[in-house]
């Protein structure tokens, strides 16, 4: 990187901050849904698992399309699905693929993240592929970057693409921060390419983020769990359940 292009980079660095700053934003938390639960984080990487143990006692919160790639063992609609702003109305093959499969689908929460326009040309967008929910939620830029600062210790202002968080590390990280007994991963694998819910072969971004989160998520001896043997082997994340895991009873798992 040129002398240029690090002064660039740090002028654009030190302007978000300040905005970062100045907005003070809040840590969002779900605790009325996740307080206490054994929570299934569900992602749309091409290999996932059925949770052990699984049952309605479990919440579940999917990510952009993926309560389709759970579809096999996902009996009823999602607790909360977390969108992604560009999935609404973006033109890109993936974001068109998302809004397909999920056509006259429904999820009971939706949040929708970094969404920079008014609330009617989301819920017209929304409208436009019959995506259905029980209650909205917006969680803008500043308080994904907040949550993930608690959550991991990183302040990351997300100044390129590839250094952000994925949606699916944010998801459990969400869940951590509303109280979540347990947070069972599957479907999220940063080493794996492609999409279950689509043949487009795209590559996965975010993969030295996401394995700097399982890390760090393991160093703090949080309660996250991968339902996957192949990410348990790859990650070093520890597989669900395990003998310390706590069940909603207080008992051993």
């Amino acid at each position: 990187m040129s002398y240029l292009e690090e002064l660039v980079r740090g002028k654009r660095y030190l302007n978000r901050w300040l905005r970062y700053r100045l907005a003070a934003p809040r840590v969002p938390n779900l605790k009325r849904l996740f307080l206490g639960r054994n929570v299934v984080v569900v992602g749309s990487a091409p290999f996932s698992t059925k949770v052990h143990g699984w049952d309605d006692s479990f919440r579940v919160l999917t990510i952009n399309a993926s309560q389709v790639a759970a579809e096999g063992w996902l009996t009823r609609p999602p607790d909360v699905t977390l969108m992604q702003f560009n999935q609404i109305e973006g033109p890109n093959a993936a974001a068109v693929e998302v809004r397909r499969v999920l056509q006259h689908a429904k999820t009971g929460l939706l949040c929708v993240l970094n969404w920079r326009h008014e609330l009617d040309r989301l819920l017209r967008g929304l409208d436009a592929f019959d995506y259905r929910y029980d209650d909205l939620m917006l969680i803008s830029r500043h308080e994904r970057i907040a949550l993930m600062h608690r959550m991991t210790g990183r302040l990351n202002l997300e100044l390129e693409g590839e250094g952000k968080w994925s949606n699916g590390i944010v998801g459990a990280a969400l869940a951590i921060n509303s109280g979540a007994a347990n947070v069972i991963l599957t479907g999220i694998d940063p080493l794996s390419k492609g999409h279950k819910y689509n043949s487009l072969n795209l590559s996965r971004m975010h993969r030295e983020t996401d394995l700097l989160a399982l890390q760090i998520f393991a160093e703090q001896r949080l309660p996250v769990f991968t339902a996957d043997p192949h990410v348990a082997q790859s990650t070093n994340l520890a597989l669900w359940p395990l003998k310390h895991a706590v069940g909603l009873n207080g008992h051993a798992v």
